[in-house]
This record gives structure tokens, C-alpha cells and sequence, in this order.
């Protein structure tokens, strides 16, 4: 924890999931470096807040097998991950203002560098979350509705009153150089919005900045059986519904056809799978629309 002279109060998370690489070495980095006399207000830091899954390099704890961004509001007297949930929920969260919970793609998946709006019901809270996602001045900024679970730290926040976002920052199980410089930039710009650190601000070096949306199930493409993965495009590419996405191969059976998988909606490649073995129902693909909001 930093603290100094009246300000809000903002919590930065990296390592929800221990896969996920630019959250944890970007705060890490804050705690080591940043002299308390710049800011006005308090930082709640915490790197890793799965650790034993990023000592693992897995999404999930191996001590309990749960998924802390599944487990929220948590549970005292439950196992580790829901106590750690809970601990946030109940002890962290009524004394703060804003909340920001640094994601990448994981081991399976390479997202676009982009900040998360996470939904809010009321009107007010809602445009609180965009302007700090924009502040945050990704390449893309996405809102989500976390296809209505309310089990992730970023919808707890929300419960509580909290400005928040998230981000995804590429992936794909290793740290990137591009990906780390946004979000290390991006946290930055979000603690200069909130007036803990006044006068601070970078855009966007890379793309148009850019708001979309994830248009519910059907932005995501499915593996329809076990095999390995070939995508026929790359991110950032614009797709259409009906058009093929790539195919499933057997590893199994040389004669059995490749599966073919198509797009669902019109949208931005935002996703993609890294992992080229897949398993049916593993996401291979996710699309991102314009937000019209």
C-alpha cells in the first residue's frame, strides 16, 4: 500500500489468473519504483493476488482446482482462492474508489491489447467505468457484460460501487514487449484520470483508438470436436457472419475431413486461440462489433 496526503483510494490486481503475465510484472514494477510524494491519495497493490497459480503458470489455484475470477463474493471459511475472493470483497472493496484487475489472453488465447468496461446498472456508474477505460487509452477499448456472471472480481467491484475496468493485454502465455508498454502507460493515464497522479497522460502509439462491444455467444467460435486447430485469419482482421473461420483437423484419423467452423456475426477478430490441440467446446476464435452505446 502507498498513501499520501487526500485522494482516492485505487486497487490495481495482476495474476488473477496465473497465466497472465503483463498485470503482475506492471505493478510489481509500480511498487518498486514510484515515490510516494508524487501521488495524492492511496495505491492498493497487489501483483499476484492468485499466487499459487502464477508460481504454477496456471489458470487456476492447484491448491483447490477453482478459478478465483469464478468465486466471487468468496467464502471465510471456504477454501484458499474463495478466502482470497472474499478477503477483496469484504475487507478491500468498502474502502476504496476505483478498481482495475489486469488480464491478458492466458497460456490459450491472444486477445487484442485493449481496456475492459466492465457493466454497471445505473446510468452514472456506467459512464464512470468508460471514462476510465478510455483514460486508460488502449488500442481498443471493449465493453463487456461478462455474459451475465456475477462470479469475476471486476462485477463485485461494480456491486460495490467502485469505478472499474479491466484489460486484456495480448497473451498467449508469454509477456510482450508492445502489450506490457500499453498496460504499464495505461495504468499510469488511469491513476492521472482519478487525480492521484494529476497531469499524467499518453494516448494510443499503435492503432485508432477504438470502442467495441462482444456481441454475446455469438461472437465466439467453438471447437466442434478434439483435434488441432488451423484459424484462416489474424487479428484485428474484419470478418463476416457465414465466412470460415478456420478448421478442426483429426490427429487421429487421416481420412476423417477436416470440421469446418464459420463466424456467427459481422466484427473485428479480437481472440484468437494459441493452444493449436483443442478438445471440443474449447474457444478457438472471439469477435469483437462496434460499440453502439
Amino acid at each position: 500500500m502507498i498513501k499520501n496526503g487526500s485522494g482516492p483510494t485505487l486497487i490495481l490486481t495482476g495474476g488473477n489468473h496465473g497465466d497472465e503475465y503483463e498485470g503482475p510484472v506492471t505493478i510489481s514494477e509500480l511498487a518498486r519504483d514510484l515515490d510516494p510524494a508524487r501521488i495524492s491519495g492511496r495505491l492498493i497493490l497487489i501483483p499476484t493476488l492468485n499466487n499459487s497459480a502464477a508460481q504454477a503458470g496456471q489458470r487456476v489455484s492447484p491448491l483447490d482446482g477453482l478459478n478465483l475470477n469464478r468465486t466471487f463474493p468468496g467464502d471465510p471459511y471456504g477454501s484458499i482462492t474463495e478466502q482470497i475472493s472474499f478477503y477483496l470483497n469484504d475487507h478491500l472493496f468498502p474502502i476504496a474508489d476505483a478498481y482495475a484487475d489486469l488480464h491478458s489472453g492466458g497460456s490459450s488465447l491472444h486477445l487484442l491489447p485493449s481496456a475492459i468496461v466492465e457493466p454497471a446498472l445505473k446510468t452514472e456508474h456506467m459512464e464512470r467505468n468508460i471514462a476510465l477505460a478510455k483514460a486508460f487509452a488502449a488500442p481498443y477499448t471493449v465493453v463487456i457484460d461478462n455474459l451475465g456472471d456475477p462470479r469475476t472480481a471486476g462485477a463485485a467491484a461494480v456491486r460495490a460501487g467502485l469505478t472499474t475496468v479491466g484489460t486484456e493485454m495480448a497473451g498467449g502465455g508469454i509477456v510482450r514487449s508492445d502489450a506490457l508498454s500499453i498496460c504499464k502507460r495505461g495504468v499510469q493515464n488511469m491513476m492521472s484520470h482519478l487525480g492521484i497522479i494529476p497531469g499524467y497522460h499518453q494516448g494510443s502509439t499503435s492503432v485508432e483508438e477504438k470502442i467495441l462491444t462482444l456481441p454475446g455467444a455469438k461472437g465466439f467460435v467453438f471447437a466442434p470436436m478434439e483435434g488441432v486447430f488451423e484459424p484462416f485469419h489474424e487479428l484485428g482482421q474484419q470478418v463476416s457472419a457465414g465466412q470460415e473461420a478456420g478448421l478442426v483437423h483429426s490427429l487421429v484419423n487421416p481420412f476423417e475431413p477436416p470440421r469446418v467452423m464459420c463466424y456467427e456475426t459481422d466484427g473485428i477478430l479480437y481472440g484468437l486461440r494459441m493452444i493449436g490441440k483443442v478438445v471440443k467446446g474449447n474457444c478457438c476464435a472471439v469477435i469483437a462489433v462496434e460499440f453502439e452505446g
